[in-house]
């Protein structure tokens, strides 16, 4: 993981607080802590925002029983050559 030095500007009683909460770590410890936990949540948040939404109806699966035309006739593809070890 990269990590590079910034200048932010805090409330120093939340960092306190948050800092005492997991444990008394350093700083910047605990702001990496926090940025992991807040990624999480929002990955999560989005995640189950999307099982939420309206699941596929009938035609947008039937799109998945079409059926799809292979022309292997090519005269300028050597497919015994291409896929001969498969």
């Amino acid at each position: 993981m990269v990590k590079s030095k910034a200048t932010i500007t805090l409330d120093k009683d939340k960092a306190s607080k948050a800092a005492a909460l997991v444990g008394g770590r350093s700083l910047s410890e605990t702001i990496d802590l926090a940025l992991d936990r807040l990624i999480r949540s929002e990955q999560l948040r989005h995640d189950l925002a999307a099982y939420a939404r309206r699941p596929p109806d009938e035609y947008e699966l039937a799109i998945a029983d079409l059926p799809v035309d292979f022309d292997l006739a090519d005269e300028d593809v050597d497919y015994e050559a291409l896929y001969k070890d498969r």
